[in-house]
């Protein structure tokens, strides 16, 4: 059984930081990528950023770059999401998905997690 668990959400101030971790386990992909993705209440989902295994490749939304990064632990399965000069439209739950590729189009991911509550306060 494929699982992801997000863990690292919070409330935190404008221009703080916050680090986001997604574990995964029971996938069998050869090559993967994970993504994390967004969703404010009543806007549409966001890819938000993704990484792929097999080369570290990184993709980052408009909104996010110069502000998050994205790191992988291939040993541990993990992958974390640094947000830096957080804004209160970064408000969200925020989602991460494993699928075959590295993408920010989320019909492309097979599998995701239950979400972590991100809320920036200005």
């Amino acid at each position: 059984e494929v699982q992801l668990v997000e863990s690292g959400g919070g409330l935190v101030q404008a221009g703080g930081s916050l680090r986001l971790s997604c574990a995964a386990s029971g996938f069998t992909y050869d090559g993967y990528g994970i993504g994390w993705f967004r969703q404010a209440p009543g806007k549409e989902r966001e890819g938000v950023s993704c990484i792929g295994s097999s080369d570290g490749s990184t993709y980052y939304a408009d909104s996010v770059k110069g502000r998050f990064t994205i790191s992988s632990d291939n040993a541990k399965n993990t992958v974390y999401l640094q947000m830096n000069s957080l804004k209160p439209e970064d408000t969200a739950v925020y989602y991460c998905a494993i699928g075959p590729v590295p993408t920010l189009w989320g019909p492309l991911y097979d599998y995701w997690g239950q979400g972590t509550q991100v809320t920036v306060s200005s």
